[in-house]
């Protein structure tokens, strides 16, 4: 595929660097993680040793200070494992979950949490989502409750991914019930092991198996007003800056999927035969692959337009949902077609094409739903 044109040495050096690791650590493996249901710790770890969790968090606190289009090399790399359960376990713990605490946290704050989880020695997630509100975050119905010098925290969370084993919770809740739609929803940092916090269940997903993915509980939850996250009844616009970080990671992850799939479909075809030729040799089978290669790459570029756009300050919402709305619809058209070039072998649980379809689905709807993006694009036309 071809690079941004404003890629630099430093740029491929790190997109080198992290393809070697995920094809030397992580492909051979990663079929064990699919069965147990979660990406190992110590893998996390080695990767914050490397500093791939904390690229775009300040030197001081163990990151690498870099911009939005490292992100989204980061992503793309992560989706060309071809195991998107990997590659969400690390874009959530890197950029859809700690960056809550790396834009609102104060000194202390991220001095006892950024830096463990910048190293992969705590892993986080983020619990906004709801039974009953996802993009619509103004719908979340869990509150907080001031008492003292703690805050009580009542309500459950769902689909929340890193949810079984996350050390780290970064908690939407209710904090003033008068208040209506978005106003009145604070964050709060919630640590392994609080009374009140636990796992209600795991969730079985038709694909991103190596992903845990809970619904989480809080009953009398208690904790000290000093984990309130930046602002008293300001979450919601705090939940709202990120919404960007994370459709534009899943977008660069869609791609990094999309393609590798045409690879992999482009040297299968030239070589299985049928009817005395190779798949490769039918004029429709090559046609269908090469304009998914072409709209393929038009994705990329699109990601890497908003992400550059998003490292020069400038304002890109409407970019970052034109990337999650086109991206995640294409994956899933581009699976479809390599799925149905593979034939039977395609449907077979040792086909990594077959994997990747089921990861693939869901990339259409986390992050904000194909229909929800289209509509932000539209108040922006």
């Amino acid at each position: 595929m071809n690079e941004p044109i404003y890629f630099t040495d430093e740029h491929r050096s790190f997109r080198d660097n992290l393809r070697r690791f995920i094809d030397q650590e992580v492909v051979p493996e990663a079929h064990a993680w699919e069965e147990a249901g979660m990406v190992p710790r110590e893998v996390l770890r080695t990767m914050g040793e490397l500093g791939y969790l904390g690229v775009r968090y300040p030197e001081v606190y163990g990151g690498s200070a870099l911009d939005t289009v490292y992100s989204a090399i980061l992503a793309e790399e992560l989706g060309r494992s071809t195991f998107g359960g990997f590659a969400v376990t690390v874009t959530v713990h890197t950029d859809m979950a700690s960056p809550h605490l790396a834009n609102f946290g104060t000194p202390p704050q991220l001095e006892r949490w950024l830096k463990p989880i910048i190293r992969g020695e705590k892993v986080c997630a983020v619990a906004v989502t709801e039974p009953d509100a996802g993009s619509d975050v103004a719908g979340l119905r869990t509150r907080a409750v001031r008492d003292g010098e703690h805050w009580v925290i009542d309500g459950t969370k769902m689909f929340i991914t890193n949810g079984v084993h996350a050390d780290v919770y970064f908690v939407g809740a209710r904090t003033d019930p008068k208040a209506k739609g978005s106003r009145g929803i604070s964050i709060f940092v919630v640590e392994k092991g609080t009374p009140g916090l636990r796992v209600g269940r795991a969730l079985k997903k038709s694909g991103w198996l190596s992903s845990d993915t809970a619904e989480l509980v809080f009953e009398n939850c208690r904790v000290p007003a000093a984990h309130l996250l930046g602002e008293e009844n300001k979450g919601f616009y705090q939940i709202m800056r990120n919404f960007q970080n994370e459709r534009m990671v899943i977008g660069a992850a869609a791609m990094g999927e999309a393609a590798r799939a045409i690879e992999m479909t482009v040297a299968y075809t030239r070589e299985r035969k049928a009817f005395g030729a190779t798949l490769w040799d039918k004029q429709a089978i090559r046609q269908r692959l090469a304009m998914r290669a072409a709209q393929v790459e038009a994705g990329r570029a699109l990601v890497y337009h908003a992400a550059w756009l998003d490292a020069q300050g400038k304002e890109c919402v409407k970019e970052v949902s034109m990337v999650k709305a086109l991206c995640g619809e294409l994956v899933n058209e581009v699976l479809y077609d390599c799925q149905q070039f593979h034939g039977g072998f395609g449907y077979i649980r040792e086909s990594a094409i077959e994997r990747m379809v089921r990861d693939a689905r869901v990339e259409a709807i986390g992050g904000g739903a194909t229909e929800v993006m289209l509509e932000e694009i539209a108040k922006r036309m």
